[in-house]
């Protein structure tokens, strides 16, 4: 009976960070070895980091990549285990992305990826070339720095796999594990027993499922031990990569880390028995199949993972594997109060400024961020109480204290009032409600807030426009017309902007301290989607985290939060109708945003699955909708709302491009820089499109007014 202790590794890196992502990959290995493990795999890319994109192109990247290598190979920590490291690698003129297996100071083999993601936010095909030599290597020569350190002029590159003396390692590199022939089949039926897939995998709303499931197919029927290290973190872009390495062994998840952390490593380790893949795998029809299995080139390498006598390589029961494991699935709510949460905290931390200011409205969408910025604080002081001296080196560096400060920010409120500050910012259209549920909000996370009235401003704009043009705009509800009418609501917005980072820069002043502050916007993905924002306004700012996350999602986060934080104010939130108050309110009227919008915001979610996830155009959604809708909708009112749709989002479409950097989380987000790539000047009414749909519409039978069964039968 052979023991193998195996490791999958979780690293917080930062795109061209050297120097850290040196010293994070350099202690993960002193981890791994320190829980006696003999093989060691690391995320995608993580020696110059993930996310540095068209920085690929550069030869910097490449050179400093292999003086990071040159560092691991001659490290201490690097010696008496196998370890899997990923950078780019250009061979022949051509770069690509590539896992560096190496062992005691010599690189066994180079594996370059041969299936690129390129959908989405992704866009390796950019910077990378594919591997399209299928179970070929050939020479690689290397560089003057490393053949210095090796001793050696070349090494294998290619779809190869690595023979230890115990048993066969094979490489996959995260996209292939989502292909539908992936490389482990093959390497698994030629003998394969252990497999590293090394990715950089983003956090989506309810993804986790999906990864978790591809990763146990993987050995479901073939049998083996599935090593998988994912990055973790905001590694410089919008994206949150969310960790949560796995182990998995014949089809069973045995071991699994954090999904959302503040940790920068984080080491996953479960000891498992060779013998369970060979007994597994002694199953006639894929005995079968693996003796006709194309042959895979065999790098040898004269190492054991496991130990030499069986009898002592687990020196206790309980060091090996758990047979029953439950898999840790956090609920959309949790993932918007953690994911959104570590990635503010990678980015002040980072970015070196000195908090967050957010214009809070009293509405619930400024309300979730609030709270999200509440979340990171807890986060930020549970990590503290626990002890973590890289997050209280942070906080107090982010807090303005002083280097020989002894301040642990044990409590997230007073924390809060040092890194996060509010404002409320009122006009003659803003009601005491909100102004009120804002401060309430404040005082409850413990911001630093400030409450102001901005009449003033927007009354001297109206009249220098006034004095210009010898025109008075009005509002509607004093009889001005809708271009008056939504210019003077404009104005306030715009000016909410101006004053955001005018505070920003200046409230740290204000208080004693030097620095300044990041704005965080508060738009939510359906008001995107719908243009239902204000070009330049509070939706302007340097940071959002909610920018795609749907408003359904949100009030469900913000119920969750009410009770997990124990923030009984939100209920006022949650029972409020959401409203921009930029009119005057009258007798007969009072703003409100779906009104505004001439749709709901569970419908607008629906429109961007439709658009986006399921890639349709304005016909096919008007022929999936009418029968979803079919029961309580006529055909030509299904059509309405589509084409309504259509022509908003048309017509605003191109607000996407101004759209503030927003956390990922929702596969529909319309951000126009690097996911959602369309026109920005559309033909508004689609004439070609929607007659079509109107066409369909008048000959299909209204099923709103019929009987169930009689609507069935129409179908």
């Amino acid at each position: 009976m052979g023991h193998l202790v195996t490791v999958a590794t979780s690293l917080n890196q930062w795109a061209l960070d050297f120097e850290g992502n040196l010293e994070r990959i350099l202690t993960s290995i002193r981890i791994a070895k320190e829980r006696g493990a003999t093989l060691r795999v690391g995320p995608e890319l993580e020696i110059p980091g993930y996310g540095c994109l068209d920085h690929f192109l550069e030869g910097d990247t490449c050179l400093h990549s292999w003086e990071v290598l040159a560092k691991i190979l001659t490290s201490e920590e690097a010696q008496g285990i196998v370890c899997d490291v990923g950078m780019p690698v250009m061979h022949k003129n051509v770069i690509y992305n590539c896992r560096i297996i190496i062992h005691d100071g010599q690189i066994l083999l180079i594996r370059p990826k041969m299936w690129m993601a390129n959908s989405g936010n992704y866009r390796e095909l950019r910077y990378f070339t594919p591997w399209m030599k299928h179970r070929e290597a050939e020479d690689h020569y290397l560089p003057r720095i490393i053949k210095a350190i090796t001793g050696q002029v070349k090494v294998p590159f290619g779809d190869a796999v690595v023979s230890t003396i115990d048993t066969c390692i094979g490489v996959e590199l995260c996209e292939e594990l989502f292909t539908p022939s992936s490389p482990h089949i093959l390497m698994g039926l030629d003998g394969v027993e252990i497999f590293t897939n090394s990715s950089g995998s983003h956090h989506e709303l309810r993804k986790l499922f999906t990864r978790v499931e591809l990763i146990k197919e993987a050995t479901m029927k073939l049998g083996g031990i599935y090593l998988y290290a994912n990055q973790q973190g905001c590694d410089g872009d919008r994206l949150y990569y969310d960790g949560c390495a796995m182990i998995a062994v014949n089809g069973r998840i045995v071991a699994q880390g954090s999904q959302f952390s503040l940790q920068d490593v984080e080491v996953v380790t479960a000891t498992v028995d060779l013998e369970d893949v060979r007994a597994f795998r002694a199953v006639s029809s894929r005995s079968m199949q693996a003796a006709g299995a194309s042959r895979y080139q065999r790098i040898e390498v004269d190492f054991a993972l496991s130990e030499e006598d069986d009898t002592n390589s687990v020196k206790d029961v309980s060091e090996l594997v758990v047979k029953n494991y439950d898999i840790r699935y956090h609920r959309p709510e949790e993932e918007i109060a953690l994911g959104p949460a570590c990635w503010l905290w990678d980015y002040l931390r980072r970015s070196r400024t000195q908090g967050y200011f957010l214009p809070l409205s009293g509405g619930i969408d400024s309300c979730a961020t609030a709270v999200i910025v509440h979340s990171m604080c807890r986060l930020v002081a549970e990590s503290a109480l626990r002890g973590d001296q890289a997050v209280i080196w942070d906080a107090r560096r982010v807090a303005g204290e002083p280097e020989n400060s002894t301040y642990v920010p044990s409590d997230p409120k007073d924390f809060a009032n040092r890194i996060f500050h509010t404002c409320y910012m009122g006009t003659e259209n803003s009601s005491e409600e909100t102004r009120r549920r804002a401060k309430e909000l404040a005082q409850a996370i413990g911001s630093y807030h400030t409450d102001l009235n901005m009449d003033s401003i927007v009354t001297a704009v109206r009249n220098l426009f006034s004095f210009v043009t010898g025109a008075k705009p009005q509002f509607r509800a004093h009889g001005g017309s809708p271009a008056e009418n939504l210019a003077l609501q404009n104005i306030q917005a715009r000016l909410r902007m101006v004053l955001a980072y005018l505070f920003a820069q200046l409230l740290p002043w204000v208080r004693g301290r030097s620095g300044g502050l990041l704005v965080l916007g508060s738009a939510n993905v359906d008001e995107s989607l719908r243009g239902y924002l204000t070009k330049y306004d509070n939706s302007s700012a340097d940071i959002n985290p909610i920018g795609a996350i749907s408003k359904t999602d949100l009030k469900k986060f913000i119920a969750y939060a009410k009770d997990s934080f124990d923030l009984p104010i939100l209920t006022q939130f949650l029972d409020a109708v959401p409203t921009a108050e930029l009119e005057p309110i009258t007798e007969t009227y009072v703003q409100a945003d779906e009104a505004d919008m001439g749709m709901t915001y569970d419908e607008l979610s629906i429109f961007g699955r439709l658009r986006k996830v399921e890639k349709c155009g304005p016909y096919s959604m008007f022929t999936k909708l009418v029968h979803e809708w079919g029961s309580f909708l006529s055909p030509t009112q299904v059509a309405e709302k589509v084409k309504l749709f259509f022509f908003e989002y048309a017509r605003n479409r191109h607000k996407m491009t101004t759209l503030t950097p927003s956390y990922h989380a929702e596969q529909y987000s319309p951000d126009d820089n690097r996911f959602d790539l369309r026109p920005f000047l559309y033909p508004s009414r689609f004439p070609w499109q929607f007659k079509k749909i109107d066409a369909l519409a008048t000959s299909l039978p209204d099923r709103s007014t019929m009987h169930p069964r009689e609507a069935k039968e129409k179908i």
